[in-house]
């Protein structure tokens, strides 16, 4: 079923043609991706498809009385309203059912307002809808339902009004980069809930493994033009990758860009993240392997940074406390030549403020900061780049620096660098405040890199960066050969150019993890793997075989539950072996689309039935503990 068809529609601005004549459709049940440089009129699309812009050629039809909700990158809220008014404003008989039920529970003696809203809930089947939204605002941190909008950071307006959103339950849900401002654990929430429902979806998002593990469709408008590819991201891949080969020599360099990606992609196989995986002995282990995957990197671009000393960072006994908010207690750390680490963690445990008391920006209340003499930091940060009026995209790079140095002495000038991050010679000569928000992001980030530092520290840089873009940095990085300090939560980016984490629980507990995001989440599973088994083989626990028949803890079971419990988690080790198995696969530079396509499938029905299959063991375990 047909929800929105787009028709030849067209848009510029003065000289500056984004795109022309172009169509294309949304039906039931598709999760589709727009897929863009920056600049080229993703969020355009986006603006008339919701209204805020209209086209300058073509149109755009809806399905009749079809519920449409769009998330935006800066949603508009009404600032008098708490979190519960707002998620109560919406135009949905669902929720109206609920508000005038939670009206008259507070006026128990009106008897007849209270049997009209209890049979108004019967009606819509309310009862679960109500638990759910719950659920909802609970998982984006938005528990607090009478906070007011006005005090709300920019975080949590993008995320509550994506929580709205979401509780609308829209036939068809518009998003533009639904995961920025999110934490790991909300994304991760995030991915498995679009995954689970039967949502229609059209997004613009960045996240790689958002792409692959919950789209079903992506759309690439490049050069003004759309091209269809009916898959995931690895999908994508290996038709763009068969596409530029049949293109002109001029893009020579975006085809190996592409083929270094599917490359990776295929020999760099994900598991879920959230549920159980095949155990991982030990720190050593995860060690090995990840400076494996360094030392398996080729330098393709030999910089020659200033000589590092041997006194590079040293922190010690670093503590940092706000009001009623403790950052960090005591911690210590001495940097090495060459490391690269990611800092992970809920948004709010003091990732930036981390990042500001290493730059001097901020200030520990006690322990010292020693910054080694031949240390030279380019930061990045969230904060982007100062724009002057009338100041062009050249002028803003070379205030800061002409050139990079390389090796055996060659060098990248300013231009060169422009030109490697997706400005060309016309667009270097652009006024910066031509600029989208996702070029200027681009440029902010080479005005870093020109300034040849030895140690980088970036705070977010994949935010609002298209893929190409982020292929290009992804690049320079694993070719920068100073110390690394990256704060994201771009779980692609942190595994593919991290090989060391600092893991940030909140509450000043801060982990030393030696390997990239998805180790250490494959390492947490484990853990919880080996904890339940541990629980399950205690002896101080199991008296005889049919202990569990008189032990208080699992009394509550029936004779089959228990013996479901039992066989439960090696049904989930053999699934767990399946996954591994249809991973490997991935690895074969043979397949074709059809192949990767299928094996995806494969691969997606392997994690649902370990996914059905764990949340099954933690409900009979509830009942054991109960």
């Amino acid at each position: 079923m047909n929800l929105l068809s787009v028709e030849n529609i067209a848009k510029s601005y003065g000289e500056n043609v984004l795109f022309s004549d172009i169509s294309f459709g949304i039906n039931k049940g598709q999760k589709i991706a727009l897929i863009a440089k920056n600049g080229n009129g993703k969020t355009s699309i986006l603006n008339i498809l919701s209204g805020d812009d209209s086209p300058d050629a073509g149109q755009i039809n809806y399905r009749k009385e079809i519920r449409v909700s769009f998330l935006s990158q800066e949603p508009v809220l009404d600032p008098n309203l708490t979190i519960e008014e707002t998620i109560f404003a919406a135009d949905n008989e669902l929720l109206r059912a609920i508000a005038n039920y939670d009206k008259a529970l507070a006026n128990p003696d009106d008897q007849d307002a209270y049997q009209k809203a209890f049979e108004e809930m019967e009606r819509y089947n309310a009862w679960d809808f109500e638990t759910q939204y719950k659920q909802i605002l609970s998982k984006l941190k938005l528990d607090n339902i009478h906070l007011k909008i006005n005090i709300l950071s920019g975080g949590q307006k993008k995320r509550l009004a994506l929580a709205n959103a979401l509780i609308n339950k829209p036939d068809l849900l518009i998003l533009d980069e639904p995961t920025n401002h999110l934490d790991l654990e909300m994304i991760e929430w995030l991915e498995q809930y679009f995954a689970k429902e039967n949502m229609t979806l059209f997004m613009v998002t960045h996240d790689r493994y958002f792409l692959e593990r919950v789209c079903n469709e992506i759309i690439e408008l490049d050069n003004g033009k759309l091209y269809p590819y009916k898959g995931n991201y690895s999908y994508y891949l290996e038709k763009k990758e068969a596409r530029l080969e049949q293109e002109a020599v001029e893009l020579h360099k975006s085809k190996i860009l592409f083929k270094k990606e599917l490359t990776w992609m295929r020999r760099q196989p994900k598991a879920r993240t959230t549920k159980s995986k095949s155990r991982i002995d030990d720190f050593k282990a995860i060690k090995e392997k990840a400076h494996q995957r360094r030392n398996d990197h080729q330098v393709q671009l030999e910089i020659n940074m200033e000589r590092m000393g041997s006194k590079i960072l040293e922190l010690h006994k670093i503590s940092k406390a706000y009001t009623d908010k403790p950052i960090l207690n005591q911690f210590e750390y001495n940097f090495l030549r060459g490391e690269r680490i990611g800092i992970i963690g809920k948004n709010g445990a003091g990732k930036s403020t981390f990042l500001n008391i290493i730059t001097g920006q901020d200030t520990p209340d006690s322990g010292k900061v020693i910054v080694g003499d031949t240390i030279k930091f380019g930061y990045y940060t969230q904060k982007g780049i100062k724009i002057k009026e009338g100041q062009k995209v050249i002028d803003v790079i070379r205030e800061f620096g002409d050139y990079i140095p390389l090796k055996k002495g060659n060098q990248i000038s300013a231009q060169q660098l422009l030109e490697r991050f997706m400005f060309d010679r016309k667009k270097q000569y652009d006024f910066v405040e031509k600029l989208s928000g996702g070029e200027r992001k681009r440029l902010y980030l080479c005005t870093v890199l020109i300034q040849n530092p030895n140690f980088l520290i970036l705070d977010e840089p994949t935010n609002d960066l298209d893929i190409v873009t982020l292929n290009v940095l992804e690049s320079f990085l694993l070719d920068f050969p100073g110390c690394l300090l990256v704060v994201s939560h771009d779980r692609y980016f942190m595994d593919k150019i991290v090989d060391h984490l600092f893991v940030f629980r909140g509450d000043t507990v801060i982990d030393d993890f030696p390997g990239n995001y998805s180790d250490f989440r494959a390492y947490e599973n484990s853990v919880v793997i080996e904890n339940r088994t541990a629980k399950k083989e205690n002896p101080e626990k199991k008296s005889d075989k049919n202990s569990w028949k008189n032990e208080g803890k699992t009394k509550k079971l029936s004779f089959n539950e228990q013996k479901e419990y039992n066989q439960i988690e090696k049904a989930i080790q053999k699934l767990e072996a399946k996954k591994v198995e249809i991973q490997n696969k991935f690895m074969d530079t043979t397949l074709s689309g059809d192949d990767i396509a299928n094996l995806s499938k494969d691969l997606k029905e392997v994690e649902d039935s370990i996914e059905i299959k764990t949340e099954r063991w933690f409900e009979l375990s509830a009942m054991m503990e109960e």
